[in-house]
């Protein structure tokens, strides 16, 4: 009859072809069951609960990323314009996170990498092409590809990736692998016109023979080979040697290759959180993390590969670490004799979905208590959905458990899941996952951490979204007063020290909300023939039940998160000068106890008095003509702090001998630890230099003398104060004064949050010289757009006067 049977779009689950058949059967024959089947599926569509639509864009998502330290993220960016070939394998990934690395120009199948080149060269007036290709593909079939590009003669080079994995199925070795020398003489043979190997360990190259057309440089110079290369006619290849970082990580963990030692901290008070370190990195363990003076960066140390790039980051914030004597965090034991939990589930017909980040073990939970129902005399039925996922995107488990045989599908059904386990909260929050939630029947176990994405990693802007705004998703599709939500990341880090075992906590947490329907013995029993950190992993399910059973026990067993603390004591010279500006315990008042005994330590008290009379008078205003409200002075005490406080030679130097920063570093990595400060001075870079300085702590009374010389900031002595970037620096304190200024004169209650949002464009500026005077461009045509703004909406209230 020309109606689809199924739908085009999306995957054919069990609800879906169970409607197809359905429909079919009931034009012949009338079926109690078949009818009592379609009745259920149409009450579930029909539940009164608003969902977001599945795939709206409406809010962050989180997509298949490169891991922390993988070679791909250094290796497949290119300059600007060049036209690239997506590859198979994880360099498909580049089609998810396209920024900086070309225009990507179609994808080809195995073994046709730069076909379409071939066909579209003679046709167009771009001169050369960029082809992704992977190690485990040239051996498989991409030597074809690359001698059907030298038999057509076309101008295109082969980034040619050596990583000696096939690392998007699990790992395995490649099959024929050549070594690089070996592989250098096979393609001169093939009439490849010249080889360059980049790589981030020269060493292993000395008295190694390449065939003549191949040279080897570090991997630091990617960029300039690929210029070179694309100059060059012919067929030419990039290979960039670098082991894969997920096996590696594995070998490091296994005894089997040596773990450097040295590691990347970021004194947060010293980033502008301007988001460059990220985008040279492209790392997941380049953090963004919210602080008491805006968004920063750090590295998670429990995750991070040591790659280092992201060292390459324009900014004096970076410091290595060789860290000293530690003693082994102990694992505090948890509460013993917990109580046994009351169940609130049926464990006859029992499914449950799991959501969560690819490599954190998702999968492993799965296959737990699955061997867990067995153990316990169940049947059992589970489905993975992995893929791309493996690799920082999004995983998704189900499981079901039954006293009889399972019949029919293996995933959870439209609102047919009994336990929500979210190890993701975005995951959680998604439509997709949402949808076999029901409110009547399902238990959400939430893992509320905020684990950034890929595009948090490299894009300032994204940021993730209010954690208010997730639960509520969660609320309304699930039984609300059953529901537990721990910060499971964050505990496990405080707990163990790693991030890894924050699963099994929110596992221990459904057990013990009485959402999970197995023994206890047989729980632990599972966790013992994974074999996989045994230790670890049962402690972590015993304190996840503590979460639920003796939150007490958890408060005591955990500090609180390391946050900037405010380094200076309020004197009594200070608190007059916030009185002065009000004397309400409010968020006006906090910001100012911060901020006026930073800025006396920054330049002196009488920098400080001019920051605090324009908020007093912006104060005054807002009080006169939008009464209540305090939203405006607040972002003038962001903002005007921002700009005033700016991160000079003096400034920088005076953060990192912050004592503070000191005591943070001693203990995270040992009162012994060698700490080396990396920083690329302005002076010594127009003189030509061009990579950072690793400077030991013989450097630091070199950092007091310029911390004690901050007094001839904008004098006539100050040497720093003639570069182009520090006159933009002092000129911007004015400019933000001007537009405060004007956002005053037209304050109403119509203007009043047009107002709030000129005053806290500084937030915008971030980052050190030209990544600096890029932000302050985006900062004047946006407070252009806004003045405008204010403008037009002050002109009623003008005219009425």
């Amino acid at each position: 009859r020309g109606a689809p049977l199924v739908p085009a779009e999306l995957d054919l689950d069990a609800d879906r072809i169970a409607r197809a058949v359905a429909g079919r059967l009931e034009r012949r024959v009338s079926i109690d069951s078949v009818a009592a089947r379609l009745e259920k599926l149409d009450g579930r569509e029909r539940r009164p609960v608003a969902l977001p639509i599945a795939g709206d864009g409406g809010g962050p998502q989180r997509t298949p990323y490169f891991c922390s330290g993988c070679p791909h993220n250094s290796s497949t960016p290119t300059p600007d314009g060049t036209l690239v070939g997506g590859g198979i394998g994880c360099h498909t990934m580049i089609l998810l996170n396209p920024e900086g690395r070309g225009d990507i120009t179609g994808i080809t199948q195995m073994g046709g990498e730069g076909a379409q080149w071939i066909g579209m060269a003679p046709f167009v007036e771009r001169e050369h092409f960029v082809q992704n290709l992977g190690d485990g593909t040239f051996h498989h079939s991409g030597s074809l590809a690359v001698r059907a590009a030298v038999a057509a003669g076309v101008n295109v080079t082969y980034k040619l990736f050596y990583n000696d994995a096939v690392a998007m199925t699990g790992g395995q070795d490649v099959q024929g692998a050549l070594p690089v020398p070996e592989l250098t003489r096979l393609l001169e043979l093939e009439g490849v016109r010249r080889i360059v190997v980049t790589t981030e360990d020269l060493g292993r190259y000395r008295g190694v023979g390449l065939a003549d057309i191949a040279e080897v440089r570090d991997r630091g110079e990617l960029m300039d080979a690929q210029r070179e290369l694309a100059a060059t006619p012919g067929v030419t290849v990039l290979i960039h040697d670098q082991e894969c970082a997920a096996e590696l990580r594995r070998k490091r963990k296994r005894g089997k290759a040596p773990d450097p030692p040295k590691r990347v901290h970021i004194n947060e008070r010293v980033c502008e959180g301007c988001g460059d370190c990220g985008r040279k990195s492209s790392c997941l363990s380049v953090m963004p993390v919210e602080t008491e003076f805006g968004r920063k960066t750090q590295i998670h140390q429990s995750s991070c590969n040591k790659d280092y790039s992201c060292l390459e980051g324009d900014c004096p914030s970076f410091v290595t670490v060789i860290p000293g004597e530690q003693r082994k965090q102990e694992v505090p034991a948890p509460p013993p004799d917990l109580p046994a939990p009351r169940p609130i589930v049926g464990d006859d017909d029992f499914a449950v979905r799991m959501m969560g980040i690819g490599g954190t073990g998702v999968v492993t939970v799965n296959q737990i208590l699955g061997v867990a129902a067995l153990i316990d005399g169940r049947h059992v039925a589970g489905l993975d959905q992995t893929g791309l996922s493996q690799k920082g995107g999004p995983v998704i488990s189900d499981l079901r458990i039954a006293r009889a045989p399972i019949a029919g599908a293996s995933k959870a059904s439209l609102a047919g899941a009994d336990l929500y386990l979210g190890f993701d909260v975005l995951g959680a929050a998604d439509a997709k996952n949402l949808a076999v939630a029901d409110p009547d029947r399902t238990v959400a176990v939430i893992s509320t951490s905020a684990t950034p994405t890929g595009k948090m990693v490299v894009d300032t802007e994204e940021r993730f979204p209010e954690l208010s705004s997730q639960l509520d998703l969660i609320e309304r599709a699930s039984r609300r007063d059953s529901n537990v939500y721990i910060d499971a990341q964050q505990l496990a880090e405080q707990l163990f020290g790693d991030h890894m075992p924050g699963n099994m906590l929110a596992l221990g947490a459904a057990y013990q909300r009485g959402a999970l329907p197995l023994s206890l013995a047989a729980l632990e029993q599972a966790i013992r023939l994974n074999g996989a950190a045994v230790e670890d992993n049962l402690a972590a399910f015993a304190w996840g039940r503590a979460c639920v059973a003796a939150p007490g026990a958890v408060e005591a067993a955990t500090r609180p998160a390391d946050t900037l603390q405010h380094p200076h004591q309020l004197t009594d010279a200070d608190r007059a000068l916030v009185d002065s500006v009000t004397g309400d315990d409010c968020e006006l008042r906090r910001l100012l106890e911060v901020r006026v005994p930073e800025l006396v330590a920054y330049q002196g008290r009488t920098y400080a008095e001019r920051y605090v009379e324009l908020v007093r008078e912006v104060r005054a205003a807002e009080a006169e003509r939008a009464p209540g409200r305090t939203e405006l002075a607040e972002a003038v005490a962001r903002g005007l702090f921002k700009l005033m406080a700016y991160k000079d030679e003096y400034e920088v130097a005076r953060l990192h001998l912050d004592e503070a920063e000191r005591a943070r570093l001693s203990a995270d990595f040992g009162p012994n630890a060698k700490v080396k400060f990396n920083i690329h001075p302005p002076l010594l870079r127009a003189m030509g230099l061009k990579r950072k300085l690793e400077l030991g702590t013989w450097f630091v009374p070199a950092f007091r003398l310029l911390r004690s010389l901050r007094r001839l900031r904008g004098t006539p002595f100050d040497v720093f104060g003639y570069a182009r970037v520090r006159r933009v620096e002092r000129g911007l304190v004015e400019e933000y004064r001007a537009l405060v200024r004007e956002a005053i004169d037209g304050l109403g209650p119509d203007t009043h949050a047009t107002a709030v949002e000129l005053c806290d464009l500084p937030d915008m500026v971030r980052g050190y010289e030209e990544i600096k005077l890029a932000s302050v461009e985006r900062f004047r045509e946006r407070a252009e757009e806004l003045r405008e703004q204010l403008r037009s909406e002050a002109a009623p209230a003008l005219a009425a006067h």
